[in-house]
């Protein structure tokens, strides 16, 4: 469909919803209505040529006693769906009287086949009847979606000489155009659909190019099964299923599609079922689901050839961990988001404030492995998915799984504004279980920021859009892998992306003070403790201060020898009252050990085996250390630490291993500053002007 027919009808759309609701529903409610009347009418227009062929046939059938006729009425309409009431919707125009119209109405939904009964219910539609027809709108609201002036059909309008009056409405544009009605309710009511982030039709088929183009010598004459857990109207199923069938034919193989998707959205989920039946594919009608991916996977142990999602992101997904039967993430164990690798639990569960990541698994968890072609997966992801989380946690332990199983095959960020209602930068993530041989144990990075054409008019937040010359040079750039233009695109180890998070840890070190005030100090604490320390003082001058670990044996020693159990507590009120923190004291022993000393890991050589020192935590630092650092984690305690903090050691029980990724790392490039000549000469020249001026000032006096 044509940009400005496009335009034509929604405007149009917008116009009854302001003509015939103003003064009854606030704007925010607005899509009760007018949603629900364009699936309807989209029904009810592509069924009327054969209403008369479908009440015949109704009347046959029950004559002679039949009762499921609804599969033989869908049979004559020649439709996956069919109405058996009496009516159309033109036929209910010419009614004045409002009861009777109301009736009539309710009549002509009911005679609607099951499976569009349960799409006109996911509206909720029928609690809006009552008040429609009290406040005597519901007669202009089917005047004018039947108005010749638009087509919400699946089929075009001909003249009587069979030329095209007005084009088919498509699927997907049906999807756009529902977006698009939703996003200015929205707008009039300065609300958003948070974390419903609808996926303009060029960033879908710029998704669908990256999923199926890379692999077209492998589509074969076969089944393939299209799969999307965010599916929203469907639009990217319905743009896959297309583009899949495309390539197959340019090189003469003949596939079979079926599109599988799950919806938690009533009125996204309503229209990609509509769009099913529309599509004459009542079959697959029932692969789109509804519930939450999350929560309630309706998919649970299939697998797929293809995904394609755009997942909510920057929403909390408490709701689903309520389901669930969970109070705390840590007690998830479903299986999509908590493996076993490397011989350990290994927990995919990112923070609750984004659920993303959990699609993300999710789709990883539904790839097939006994192909050839495998699975590929293609999902949108804000810039958090690249870097958030700490070493060790959900986030980053999914990149980790995906990075060093092999699978992460590139990532494209694409321009801001590019969404409807968010302007913030995207990125699509192009995962496999099937890499090529020259991208194995690599990943390509492609910066496609720049890559956009402005749009004549904003749409919401969007401003510009990949047209497809773009699209073509984005894959080029995918297709040329380590041969392409490295402005845009560049290809790393999979190493590279990797780090190891490590403790560095420095000695605690305290002095003894043995001072009267220390010491009052300790008796208002404990005064029997400060009777026991009172004893080692004689051995010490007044006020003389020690290294705190021969101190506290010392003291040990007298309390056994009173036969006074030291405890912990004890040990405590010391640190407390007798000590402090000095840079030129001896180091605090916390143990001594057998073995080895190694310094690396805080293992010091003393008299008998070795000692462990006690750590200062305010002197605690962790670094992130690069999987490629050259010589590892040893090499750069020698190199960047020991220079600094010749005492410093590496906690080892604090190792873990990370990983993120950066764009602006790769890709940023700094302005380039202006040479003291030319700001010499913009300063003289800014002298210059200022001294005119004030000649000027003062020649006027």
């Amino acid at each position: 469909m044509e940009q400005q027919v496009y335009n034509k009808l929604v405007s149009f759309i917008w116009a009854i919803a302001s003509d015939c609701l103003v003064d009854i529903y606030d704007v925010g409610d607005y899509r009760k209505i007018i949603l629900p009347f364009m699936v309807i009418r989209r029904f009810d227009a592509v069924l009327e040529p054969t209403k008369e062929k479908v009440l015949a046939m109704k009347e046959n059938l029950e004559g002679q006693g039949m009762t499921n006729i609804a599969p033989a009425l869908c049979k004559v309409a020649g439709e996956a769906f069919c109405n058996s009431s009496p009516y159309t919707l033109m036929d209910l125009r010419s009614r004045t009287n409002q009861q009777q119209l109301k009736a009539d109405f309710n009549l002509y939904l009911d005679g609607f086949s099951d499976n569009v009964q349960d799409i006109i219910n996911r509206f909720e539609f029928r609690q809006q009847i009552e008040k429609l027809s009290s406040n005597d709108v519901l007669g202009l609201l089917i005047k004018r979606f039947t108005s010749p002036e638009i087509n919400l059909s699946s089929r075009p309008v001909l003249n009587d000489d069979g030329s095209e009056r007005l084009p088919a409405l498509d699927n997907h544009t049906m999807g756009t155009a529902f977006e698009e009605i939703i996003r200015r309710f929205n707008e009039e009511t300065n609300v958003t659909d948070a974390g419903r982030h609808f996926t303009p039709r060029d960033v879908v088929r710029l998704m669908a190019e990256l999923a199926f183009v890379p692999v077209q010598d492998k589509i074969k004459s076969s089944t393939y099964r299209i799969y999307d857990g965010a599916c929203g109207t469907g639009g990217m199923l319905t743009v896959g299923e297309e583009r899949i069938k495309e390539l197959a034919e340019q090189t003469g193989e003949k596939v079979s599609v079926h599109i599988y998707g799950q919806e938690n959205f009533d009125e996204t989920y309503a229209i990609a079922k509509a769009d099913m039946l529309l599509k004459g594919e009542d079959a697959q009608t029932s692969h789109i689901k509804f519930g939450s991916t999350i929560s309630d996977d309706q998919f649970a142990a299939e697998t797929f050839d293809f995904a394609l999602s755009n997942p909510p992101f920057g929403t909390p997904w408490k709701k689903d961990m309520v389901a669930w039967g969970y109070k705390k993430k840590e007690e998830i164990t479903d299986l999509r988001f908590v493996k076993q690798y490397q011989g350990e639990e290994f927990r995919l569960v990112p923070d609750i404030g984004d659920p993303q990541m959990l699609f993300l698994a999710n789709n990883i968890s539904k790839m097939k492995e006994d192909t050839e072609l495998g699975s590929r997966i293609v999902e949108v992801h804000n810039g958090s998915s690249l870097f958030n989380g700490k070493a060790g946690s959900g986030n980053s332990n999914l990149r980790r799984y995906i990075i060093e199983q092999d699978m992460l095959e590139a990532i494209v960020a694409i321009p801001e504004n590019m969404f409807y209602n968010t302007g913030i930068g995207t990125f699509l993530w192009i995962v496999t279980n099937r890499k090529s041989e020259e991208r194995r144990g690599k990943v390509q990075l492609i910066d496609a920021t720049s890559m956009k054409k402005p749009l004549r008019k904003n749409i919401g937040q969007k401003n510009c859009e990949i047209s497809r010359s773009l699209r073509k040079k984005i894959m080029e750039l995918y297709q040329a892998f380590d041969k392409a233009d490295p402005k845009y695109s560049k290809v790393f180890p999979n190493e590279e992306f990797g780090y190891y998070s490590v403790d560095v840890a420095r000695p605690l070190r305290l002095h003894v003070r043995l001072g009267e005030e220390d010491i009052a100090s300790l008796r208002r604490a404990d005064a029997s403790l400060a009777d026991l320390v009172v004893q080692c003082i004689p051995e010490y001058p007044k006020g003389y201060s020690e290294a705190f670990t021969g101190f506290l044996e010392r003291v040990k020693s007298i309390a056994k020898e009173k036969d006074i159990r030291f405890t912990k507590k004890m040990e405590t009120l010391l640190r407390v009252h007798l000590t402090e923190v000095s840079e030129t004291a001896q180091p605090v022993i916390a143990k001594h050990s057998k073995g080895e000393a190694e310094p690396l890991y805080g293992r010091y050589k003393a008299e008998k085996g070795c000692v462990e020192y006690e750590a200062d935590s305010n002197l605690k630092e962790t670094e992130q250390v690069p999987l490629t650092y050259p010589g590892g984690l040893e090499a750069f305690m020698e190199q960047e630490v020991r220079p600094y903090a010749p005492d410093g050691w590496m906690v080892e029980k604090s190792i873990t291993i990370g990983y993120e990724l950066s764009f602006t790392k790769y890709f940023y490039e700094p302005v380039k500053l202006r040479s003291l000549a030319e700001i010499d000469a913009d300063i003289l020249a800014t002298k210059q002007e200022m001294s005119g001026l004030l000649d000027e000032i003062v020649g006027d006096k």
